[in-house]
């Protein structure tokens, strides 16, 4: 199955909310290893595009609670069971 967004393919899940979001997910989350100048410029130009788009956290807010409702299994959390603790023989005791 293809996803569209507008004309354009949704390859991935990035590519996905690249194209809904109509900026690289990068740009507010960062990218491991940037140099200090690089995130003052990311968070520049976010700053910037939140200006000239001041409903955007509010477009935001509504496509991820959009996707929770629609896929509401994303949350669905599995308990680990705890291995068994060891007990260290006590020095001196017989059996």
């Amino acid at each position: 199955m293809r996803t569209y967004i507008g004309r354009q393919e949704a390859i991935s899940a990035a590519d996905f909310a690249e194209l809904a979001l109509g900026t690289p997910v990068e740009l507010w989350l960062g990218v491991e290893g940037e140099t200090d100048e690089e995130r003052a410029a990311r968070e520049d130009a976010a700053r910037g595009i939140l200006a000239d788009d001041p409903d955007l956290p509010d477009d935001l807010i509504r496509i991820a609670a959009q996707v929770i409702e629609e896929n509401p299994d994303l949350f669905d959390v599995i308990p680990l069971s705890r291995p068994a603790r060891r007990r260290a023989a006590r020095k001196g005791v017989a059996a």
